[in-house]
């Protein structure tokens, strides 16, 4: 290949989703070398890890300068909290990732909630207290259940449904004990939860995927709520219809308006709905990127160069160079394999069938170069098939070759 055609990419983030990404992009002809920073033990198999945070902006401009990076794609929220698009920007660098003006309604989710209010977006009702009196005065006067979420996205115990007063008090005064700001409080809408996710340069929006998925830990929706144990895509629930309704009544409203405000949003833009029986839409909060596991569900099914998908919205060629995504047929589900121990051997890899898709979200290797598990999520597995069922009964009889102590994973993901 020409030399001056090979590119460089450098990814940032500790989302979970990097691992699909940087997998991805470095299959793709056209680049030489993928960095993500930080990365993981398990992405030195087809890319370059960077020891340095998310965090450390400065570090990372620096890095993208010295190795010639021709693409930076920014997926984690406090890389993007700190306007590391901004930064980049004003050293001429490319980079694909909204400015931290624009992804405040992704970030903070009292602003998402404002904003929503405001611009007619619809969504449930909901109050927000910076005091824990007030809060707690407000929900004893609530309808059970009500949703209690913390301003900022959190691993874990972020966001609970409490289906007692007495729940969520005590869940309240958790939060503020713990140091949060501000909590937001909605009323609790039955029905079925999705994301749907879009490519925009801040004007055109394109959708790459609707995602059904399954943030309980335990079957059939009981637990505590997680970053995700599941996921599907397509969501065959949601229609063209649907999905018409969505662009209309969420995405170019939360678009048109950062325009207007001269911060448009450019990267891709994710939003958590609820459908009751009625066809109702009703959104939950916006994602700043592809949440995992729906990040690995939705890269699955793209067809697209990434490359030149992500740099056509950076260079502002978007809207000329596509008219719709091209998206395979068929269907992709993920299953996040948690462990309830720290450094747990996981045996089985190498027995995978090679269309399974794995993804390491939290394992290293040990010196013997097994890998180990480093937190509660570890895995996700990924298949595809032309019809649900088939994916489905594939991906779960994978999962039967892997083995670590005290792995856990939810047996209904798509089962219906």
């Amino acid at each position: 290949m020409d030399k001056n055609t090979e590119k460089k990419v450098l990814i940032i983030g500790t989302t979970g989703g990097e691992y699909s990404l940087a997998k991805k992009i470095s299959e793709l002809e056209e680049v030489s070398e993928v960095f993500v920073a930080p990365g993981n033990d398990a992405m030195k198999d087809f890319c370059t890890t960077v020891d340095i945070r998310e965090g450390n902006t400065q570090e990372l401009l620096e890095f993208a300068l010295e190795n010639g990076i021709d693409l930076t794609i920014a997926t984690g929220e406090l890389a993007i909290k700190n306007d590391i698009a901004t930064v980049f920007h004003q050293h001429n660098l490319m980079i694909f990732a909204p400015t931290q003006a624009s992804a405040e309604i992704c970030i903070s989710k009292s602003t998402g909630k404002k904003f929503m209010y405001k611009n007619r977006i619809p969504c449930a009702k909901f109050a927000i207290y910076d005091k824990a009196s007030l809060a707690i005065d407000y929900v004893s006067n609530s309808n059970m259940p009500v949703v209690i979420k913390t301003d900022e996205h959190q691993e874990g115990n972020g966001v609970l449904v409490c289906n007692a007063f007495s729940v969520a008090k005590t869940y309240i005064e958790e939060l503020f004990d713990r140091g949060e700001k501000k909590v937001i409080i909605e009323d609790y809408i039955l029905g079925h939860e999705f994301s749907f996710y879009v490519i925009t340069d801040g004007y055109h929006a394109i959708p790459i995927g609707s995602v059904a998925n399954y943030k309980h830990e335990l079957e059939g929706n009981g637990g505590h709520l997680t970053s995700g144990m599941g996921s599907f895509a397509p969501d065959y629930k949601v229609t063209n219809q649907i999905e018409k309704r969505i662009l209309q009544q969420i995405i170019y409203p939360a678009l048109n308006t950062l325009a207007r405000q001269h911060t448009p949003y450019s990267g891709i833009l994710g939003v958590d709905i609820v459908m009751n029986d009625m066809e109702q839409l009703f959104v939950i909060e916006f994602n700043p990127f592809l949440k995992s596991p729906d990040s690995e569900v939705v890269l699955a099914l793209l067809n697209e160069d990434i490359y030149h998908l992500f740099q056509a919205c950076v260079i502002g060629s978007f809207a000329d160079d596509y008219v719709k995504i091209d998206i395979q047929d068929g269907t992709a589900i993920s299953l996040v394999l948690n462990s309830k121990k720290m450094g747990a051997i996981i045996n089985g890899l190498d027995n995978l069938d090679d269309d399974t898709q794995v993804a390491h979200l939290n394992t290293k290797k040990n010196n013997y170069l097994e890998y180990e598990t480093q937190g509660s999520r570890a895995l996700a597995l990924t298949r595809k098939a032309r019809v649900l069922s088939k994916a489905v009964a594939d991906l779960y009889d994978e999962i039967s070759v892997i083995d670590f102590e005290g792995m856990k994973y939810r047996r209904d993901i798509a089962k219906v």
